[in-house]
């Protein structure tokens, strides 16, 4: 019974329902196309910011190939630059360094040009000196052959195995041994000079003989024998000799030669010290000098005292 009045009341209220629901699906339809039309906006506006961002990562790509290829560019100017500056630089380096090569070996050069025309000056000074005493020992009356000493170990005593009388005058003897010196026969002068020095040791030419006696063995490479005789000009005769500075030169020379630097530097300086004005002192300073020292020629004169062996 009741139902055919629910049916009925169901079709009283269906008309008052049914417009509500319209308005409500009209709005929502309204709001669905707006949300529709902020899609199609936010779409479009997404899409001209894609590309508007693909158009700057174009650019960018663009532009990093033109730096890239600018580096590049860049690059080749400064290998081109450095090739450039190598063969500009480098090549004349080189070159100069080999000069300078060159120029050290022949300064060496030079310098042993200059010893040797040194030791060629030097000879030639003592061959004028051999002449001039030459000429002196013409010029002076020969002197009487010195009697035989009574007293053994008195001044000219004849040495033990010849103690015969001279059979030469002390002249003859003297220059035959200066012209066998000069004439290169070095054994023969150096037997004649010690002929002299027995028979005739207290003349004023044994000074003379005495100092050929060390410098022929210094010539023939005794360096010790040298010191030895050289030794004995600087022992047995005056200070004022003229043959003592060349005697403390040439000893000088021959320490040097035997290896002691420091021993023939000290003869160099007494040298420069004592006789600074002498023919050979300027080459005692080239000695010096050679020896990486300090040359100075122009020190006070020491006192004339005895002097000492060598020790070596």
């Amino acid at each position: 019974m009741k139902t055919p009045y629910l049916v009925l009341f169901s079709l009283v209220a269906l008309p008052v329902v049914a417009p509500a629901a319209s308005r409500e699906i009209q709005e929502l339809q309204r709001d669905v196309g707006l949300l529709q039309e902020q899609v199609k906006q936010l779409q479009s506006s997404q899409d001209m910011k894609l590309v508007a961002i693909q158009t700057l990562v174009q650019q960018a790509i663009d532009n990093s190939n033109k730096a890239n290829t600018g580096v590049a560019v860049i690059q080749d100017g400064f290998n081109r630059n450095l090739r450039d500056l190598e063969s500009k630089v480098v090549t004349p380096v080189v070159t100069l360094g080999t000069r300078m090569d060159q120029m050290s070996n022949d300064f060496r050069n030079l310098q042993n040009a200059v010893a040797d025309l040194t030791s060629i000056l030097n000879k030639l000074q003592t061959q004028l000196n051999d002449v001039n005493n030459a000429i002196k020992v013409l010029q002076a009356p020969p002197a009487p052959p010195p009697q035989a000493p009574t007293t053994p170990g008195e001044p000219g005593a004849a040495a033990s195995g010849n103690s015969g009388a001279p059979s030469i005058s002390g002249t003859d003897l003297y220059n035959n041994a200066i012209r066998d010196r000069t004439a290169g026969n070095l054994d023969l002068a150096l037997q004649e000079f010690n002929q002299y020095l027995q028979w005739y040791g207290n003349t004023p030419l044994a000074v003379n003989a005495q100092y050929y006696v060390a410098y022929i063995h210094y010539s023939q490479g005794d360096y010790d024998s040298a010191v030895k005789e050289f030794d004995l000009v600087l022992e047995k005769y005056p200070s004022d000799n003229p043959k003592i500075p060349d005697a403390l030169y040439w000893k000088g020379m021959a320490l040097a030669r035997q290896g002691h630097r420091t021993q023939g530097a000290e003869e160099f300086k007494e040298l420069l010290k004592r006789y600074p004005n002498s023919d050979v002192s300027r080459q005692a300073c080239s000695q010096l000098t050679a020896m990486g020292l300090r040359c100075s020629a122009s020190a006070a004169a020491a006192p004339k005292g005895p002097r000492r062996k060598s020790t070596n």
